[in-house]
């Protein structure tokens, strides 16, 4: 199935991570505990963060609803959007067009 996107791959990976990165326990997803989290240094978080982005972009192709800490991130396939809710509350958007 897949996402259909019309802006550079890139780019909208790089908005995925800083949504994703803006989320607290985003690391939870990774199975990592907030110590191991912390003992990174940000670029690490940074790259940790962008490979989790890629991988729930293609994820959110089959399933398209992923919780992600205490968050909910959804493909809206009609608005191509990739939206990220915290507990019914819309906190970020990444644009697909």
């Amino acid at each position: 199935m897949g996402i259909r996107f019309g802006r550079e791959y890139p780019d909208i990976i790089s908005d995925f991570t800083e949504a994703l990165l803006s989320i607290d326990e985003c690391y939870s997803f990774l199975e990592m505990t907030a110590g191991e989290w912390e003992e990174l240094e940000p670029e690490e978080q940074r790259a940790c963060i962008q490979t989790l982005a890629d991988d729930l972009f293609y994820g959110l192709g089959t399933d398209p609803k992923i919780p992600v800490g205490r968050c909910t991130l959804s493909h809206d396939k009609e608005k191509h959007v990739i939206v990220i809710y915290h507990e019914e509350k819309l906190i970020n958007v990444i644009y697909l067009v």
